[in-house]
């Protein structure tokens, strides 16, 4: 695994108030379960409320766990007068998503101080067992001026 250097000794604190800010996460009782430099897992228990036709957790839901838990990887590399946007992701869903919970893990690939590549990966969780149900690339984009983000 990679070792990244952090510009914030206090980014998980800075971090998971950001999480926390999430309105959408508390809808879904999403959790944020782990927050290293680079790396983040948010965790969400199954809920039939958030189903397609199939019953399937939809893949709108896995796409913002698993946005949330890149965003938030790139975001705990920044400077502590960041903000975070992403401005491009691709997801593969391969497999439907059914389980006891959710898992979304968002790493750093590639570090920069505009821009950040993150991969991440969902794992529907049923009888202890992962199994994988979507992949993402994303880059996400560091905000310097947060007057920015008025607009």
């Amino acid at each position: 695994m990679t070792m990244f250097e952090v510009q914030d000794a206090d980014f998980e604190t800075r971090v998971r108030a950001g999480f926390a800010g999430q309105n959408v996460m508390h809808v879904f009782k999403a959790e944020m379960t782990k927050v290293a430099p680079g790396e983040v897992e948010i965790q969400m228990p199954f809920n039939p409320e958030l189903t397609q036709q199939n019953g399937f957790l939809h893949a709108g839901v896995v796409t913002t766990i698993l946005d949330s838990a890149c965003g938030f990887a790139a975001y705990s590399l920044m400077p502590t007068d960041a903000a975070v946007l992403t401005v491009e992701y691709k997801v593969n869903l391969v497999s439907p998503a059914k389980g006891d919970y959710m898992i979304a893990r968002g790493r750093v690939a590639k570090p920069g101080r505009t821009i950040t590549v993150c991969t991440g990966d969902v794992f529907a969780v049923a009888d202890g067992k992962e199994k994988l149900v979507a992949t993402m690339l994303a880059t996400i984009m560091a905000i310097r001026n947060r007057a920015d983000l008025k607009n």
